[in-house]
């Protein structure tokens, strides 16, 4: 071969390499769709994430620890010292018809940058939240915490420009208190009455409708006797006007329910990812939170169990989940809001609370044992594994 063949040759082999180097050096360094992913992504689509059950995996780790800035310190169970953290979170969630991968926080934020994610409701989905936040961090390390647009609270992380934050509005609907103008309490012993507006959002998410790419919503853990005795129940109002005759707990549940999805399908984009989180099961043991209920497990409940827990038929004081979830089933049909239904997987958890392990010297003798929400890290982590994942299915598909 002569030098000026070769040299042609030389030529016509390089400019392809380079082309293919200059090619693969400009895609996004975070490719939302890998292989593996595609073929996950479509199991998941065909697989209920919800149905499975836990085993025991002893090198399973969570990803953070008790110095996230983001803790809530009756959540923290590792600075409280809580009994059993190893093995509390050494379970892991199987479903039963496919993988659940833990969540990657690299990944999937780089699949959320420049994008938002919301949570309204109650103390629950704050527990989301810390879990979510601490989880995140991993991957931004510089994330700063972020309050604004009524938010409770948040975080916002500057190396993808995603924010997560918390908006407090445990009824969703606005609801405010009213006493009683006379200073001499009627027979019945009623103090005041709590409005609420069943069409009228609380103000703390009122002003986001076109703020988050993705949102979470959720309400039940207040509507009980225990947050409005009939000394100062909840009276429902509907275009200023008080609803006759009046509503029992339930039905205003319902009413509201249905007044808040209207105005989410009404006021929200369709392009807004929209979760609804059913209810996180509580397992008060012997009594009501005060009624010195206890939760001093060491282990997950069986399968067998489960019923006798929660099944409203019993009657137990851990009921309301089943109850509120079957309304808000009903009431979610024919909208775009997807269900997560995290309720069956965390019945199992009743090892997994707080219980006595809140941080502060009174706060049992105070509040009692804590057996509605969960330690952390725990039981939300694998809330935030099947939230992250049903959010990248989401995101791919539009």
């Amino acid at each position: 071969m002569s030098t000026k063949q070769f040299r042609t040759l030389l030529t016509w082999l390089i400019l392809p390499t380079c082309l293919l180097i200059l090619l693969y050096s400009t895609l996004p360094l975070y490719t939302p769709v890998s292989t593996n992913q595609l073929s996950s992504k479509h199991s998941s689509l065909s697989c209920n994430l919800f149905k499975g059950h836990w085993v025991i995996d002893p090198p399973r780790r969570p990803i953070y620890d008790e110095t996230c800035p983001f803790h809530r310190n009756s959540w923290n169970c590792l600075r409280n010292k809580r009994d059993n953290m190893g093995e509390i979170n050494s379970w892991k969630w199987v479903p039963d018809e496919c993988d659940l991968p833990q969540i990657d926080p690299l990944r999937f934020m780089g699949l959320m940058r420049n994008k938002r994610i919301g949570f309204v409701g109650d103390s629950l989905n704050e527990n989301l939240l810390v879990s979510f936040l601490c989880i995140l961090r991993i991957a931004d390390a510089s994330a700063k915490k972020w309050k604004r647009k009524g938010a409770w609270r948040g975080a916002y992380f500057p190396k993808f420009n995603v924010t997560v934050a918390y908006h407090r509005a445990v009824l969703l609907a606005k609801y405010e208190w009213q006493p009683k103008e006379s200073t001499h309490p009627d027979q019945d012993g009623l103090r005041g009455i709590h409005r609420v507006d069943v069409d009228i959002p609380a103000d703390d998410w009122a002003d986001i409708t076109n703020f988050y790419d993705v949102l979470v919503f959720n309400t039940g853990h207040w509507w009980g006797s225990d947050k409005f005795p009939k000394e100062t129940p909840l009276v429902f109002y509907k275009e200023g006007k008080p609803i006759l005759p009046p509503l029992e707990m339930s039905d205003g549940f319902k009413v509201v329910l249905e007044n808040m999805i209207s105005y989410i399908q009404k006021e929200f984009p369709r392009k807004t990812i929209k979760f609804w989180r059913l209810q996180s099961p509580r397992h008060f043991y012997g009594g009501d939170w005060n009624q010195n209920g206890s939760c001093l497990f060491d282990e997950p409940l069986e399968q067998t169990q489960l019923d006798l827990w929660f099944d409203p038929s019993n009657n137990g004081v851990n009921k309301e989940a089943r109850t509120w979830n079957r309304i808000i089933k009903e009431t979610l049909g024919g909208t775009d809001i997807q269900l997560l239904d995290l309720t069956h997987l965390s019945e199992f958890r009743a090892d997994a609370h707080p219980a006595i392990w809140l941080g502060k010297k009174d706060a049992v003798a105070v509040w009692g044992q804590d057996c509605m929400h969960w330690c952390l890290p725990g039981v939300p982590d694998t809330w935030v594994d099947i939230l992250s994942r049903l959010i990248h299915i989401s995101s791919v598909a539009r």
